[in-house]
């Protein structure tokens, strides 16, 4: 039980971790990424990588999350003069490149054989039966510091200027703001922190494939960020809990139910998506958003 409940710990901190990233891009500074699962590859692929080629674990993760920062910077400079619709395919089109280059390039990323038998951190130190405690331990600690630094940003007055970009860019412009600039900053930022999670998620996993990075993650990102309230990191935390509940409950339901040739996930699927409608009608900002900044309803 112990190891089951450290299990669900860690992948609701790694969702959390990586919705934080969407919360910046989108929440702060609605930027629509359809894309973010890119940054989560990037990141788990280079650290996985960095370690087989001797590079600490810590310093793998680092330049992981920096490659993931390079790809938003080089996606902004191609996307962020678009409008918010075309942005949106864009980012869906890059994120497929990703994963078909992490399908195809079988001399980089080993294909869909994927990469097993890699470096697990610390594992000379600990037992195993410490590795996945540890794990938590250290992500809750990455949540907390990335939390601290993100609510510091967003209220400065950096942050300050992100909002008004999110409400009406023109006026931010008027005032003589590097629109530009400051969008290209949110999603350098928000793809470093996904791509930080991703340094995690091939922690956890242990292996990794290019299936192990699929867009239905990014939807789960979208969930997660629109449940908790767009442009609040704490509702982020909450909605990446109340996310996780709900999958819980389903793994709880009896064997006749699940074992139904996929109708099942089909589903699940459907009662997030019937969830997601419902808090659309009586609470479009979320659990925790607050609704006069709620962009959605303007």
């Amino acid at each position: 039980m112990f190891a089951y409940i450290t299990s669900l710990v860690i992948f609701a901190g790694i969702l959390a971790l990586f919705s934080l990233g969407l919360n910046l891009q989108w929440g702060f500074a609605g930027l629509v990424n359809f894309g973010h699962i890119a940054f989560m590859t990037v990141g788990a692929y280079s650290t996985v990588l960095l370690t087989l080629n001797g590079v600490p674990f810590l310093l793998a993760v680092a330049i992981a999350s920096g490659l993931s920062a390079l790809l938003g910077l080089i996606i902004a400079g191609i996307t962020l003069r678009l409008r918010d619709d075309y942005l949106a395919v864009v980012t869906i089109g890059i994120s497929e490149i990703i994963r078909l280059i992490s399908k195809n390039e079988e001399w980089l990323t080993r294909g869909t054989r994927g990469i097993q038998s890699y470096p697990i951190p610390f594992a000379k130190m600990v037992t195993i039966d410490w590795q996945k405690p540890l794990l938590a331990v250290l992500l809750i600690f990455v949540i907390a510091v990335i939390y601290w630094r993100l609510e510091w940003l967003v209220r400065s007055p950096w942050g300050r200027v992100l909002k008004a970009i999110r409400e009406d860019e023109e006026v931010a412009k008027a005032l003589g703001k590097n629109v530009f600039w400051y969008k290209v900053q949110a999603f350098v930022i928000g793809g470093a922190i996904a791509g930080l999670s991703g340094s995690f998620y091939a922690w956890q996993l242990t292996t990794i494939y290019p299936e192990s990075f699929q867009q239905e993650l990014t939807f789960q990102a979208w969930t997660i960020v629109t449940i908790g309230g767009a442009g609040s990191n704490f509702g982020v935390l909450i909605g990446s809990v109340i996310f996780q509940i709900y999958n819980v409950i389903f793994r709880f339901l009896p064997d006749s139910i699940r074992l139904d040739g996929g109708k099942f996930e089909a589903i699940q699927l459907m009662l997030i998506g019937l969830t997601l409608i419902l808090l659309m009608v009586w609470r479009p900002q979320g659990i925790l958003g607050n609704k006069d900044e709620l962009t959605l309803t303007r």
